[in-house]
């Protein structure tokens, strides 16, 4: 066996940690990439577990959460674009999705290339299947709509428009598993610690 090549790449995964979201807005509650990532991996999980279970579905819930899990991983390049500018005009669309898709080549390009191939249908969002894509974009908005409510009920305001815009596009897109998800787990977000270990 060969010494192994030398590699950044989770060095700069572990960079994720430094990069704050919600970067336009006040917070309450800080948020980072790396935090905001694992909890996508968990929903991401978890929705497909329910769509599995209770919805006839058959996708694999382990790529669902590992794609979930490297869904940002370019913000470590690129940093958390908010997402009122990054969709504010389709010209803004489509150059941020060019530096996304150049952002997961330059971090495919630092591991090993016998691992590249192993990576790239987690990092390069291009090679997601349909509903690892509908999946993890669902646990996308699902932790915005979380994080939104804990701003709020922490007296944030300002998180208010976003929480209503969020909780109208996850009505319009009427995924089951999301409906599930926020009926059963949802609520238990905002009681305290002493309720959840109660009952």
């Amino acid at each position: 066996m060969k010494p192994p090549v030398f590699s950044h790449f989770f060095a700069y995964i572990g960079r994720l940690r430094w990069i704050r979201r919600w970067g336009l807005m006040r917070n309450a509650i800080e948020e980072n990439v790396a935090t905001h990532s694992w909890e996508v991996a968990t929903l991401a999980h978890a929705l497909a577990v329910i769509r599995n279970r209770h919805f006839g579905g058959t996708v694999n819930p382990e790529a669902v959460a590992t794609s979930a899990l490297y869904h940002d991983a370019t913000e470590v390049i690129t940093g958390d674009m908010p997402t009122p500018v990054k969709y504010h005009s389709a010209v803004m669309r489509e150059a941020f999705s060019d530096i996304e898709h150049k952002a997961a080549d330059e971090l495919l390009a630092l591991l090993p290339a016998d691992l590249q191939q192993d990576f790239a249908p987690y990092i390069q969002e291009s090679l997601w299947t349909g509903e690892v894509r509908e999946l993890v974009k669902a646990a996308d908005r699902l932790s915005a709509l979380l994080k939104c409510e804990a701003e709020i009920q922490a007296g944030n305001r300002e998180f208010e428009p976003a929480a209503q815009q969020i909780r109208q596009r996850l009505r319009d897109e009427n995924l089951p598993e999301v409906i599930f998800f926020l009926e059963v787990f949802a609520p238990s977000y905002s009681r305290p610690l002493d309720h959840l270990l109660g009952d």
